[in-house]
């Protein structure tokens, strides 16, 4: 992976141009698309959807067992062949949060926490975006202008862990059009896959679906009564 650390950043962070192939990015697509909507949450400026499940329990920190879709397969083994979660608890992600952003949509600056192995795999299917990494001050709140802007193409995959995963925040900024997208601005500009595309220095957005795959640290499984098979270490 060190060839797809982003320079400038903590060593833990790395950007995959073209992770997936378009055929693959138009096929988990239509799945998405033809899953209930009843199992959408809708909120003002986006949807999202947990699969196999939203996390429960009192600090909705624990995942049912259950298998990701099958139409995740191709990614899950792809991560794999990276050795990307060799390091987590179950050794692959077991959870997976579909986010869809219209143009105009984002979220606020937020962390991970800690119901998760400390490693996200983000892949971007649609459309780009720009993801702003804010660094904590030394009272453990966010920094009000973002230290590090990321630009995630479509079909890319990005990878935080380590140090970004624990002492940044990140978020997506509510508006139609990225600007000010240079090698200046965007901190994995090296790494993109197709420039040209942002050479004008700005890029409208399209309808974007993110899948944030995540290693769930604590599984139980249901039958009868809960029963716990890993527990937080």
């Amino acid at each position: 992976m060190e060839d797809y650390s982003i320079g400038g950043l903590p060593p833990t962070c790395y950007y995959i141009h073209s992770f997936i192939t378009p055929t693959e990015e138009q096929h988990v697509i239509k799945e998405i698309q033809r899953l209930p909507k009843s199992r959408w949450t809708v909120l003002s400026h986006r949807r999202l959807l947990s699969l196999p499940s939203p996390l429960t329990g009192p600090s909705r920190d624990t995942l049912i067992a259950a298998p990701l879709p099958a139409f995740l397969n191709s990614v899950v083994s792809r991560l794999k062949d990276q050795n990307i979660f060799e390091n987590s608890v179950h050794k692959a992600p077991n959870h997976v949060l579909i986010n869809e952003y219209k143009p105009g949509e984002g979220i606020m600056p937020h962390e991970d926490g800690p119901a998760y192995h400390p490693i996200t795999a983000t892949i971007s299917l649609g459309g780009h975006t720009v993801l702003e990494i804010y660094k904590k001050n030394e009272h453990g709140e966010r920094e009000v202008k973002p230290t590090w802007r990321i630009l995630q193409e479509p079909r890319s995959l990005l990878v935080t862990t380590g140090d970004m995963y624990v002492d940044t925040l990140h978020g997506i900024s509510e508006i139609a059009t990225d600007e000010d997208l240079d090698p200046q601005s965007i901190i994995n500009w090296n790494l993109l896959g197709n420039k040209d595309l942002y050479e004008a220095g700005k890029a409208d957005r399209q309808t974007r679906i993110s899948l944030t795959l995540r290693d769930v640290i604590r599984i139980a499984k249901v039958g009868g009564a809960m029963k716990f098979i890993t527990k937080r270490p």
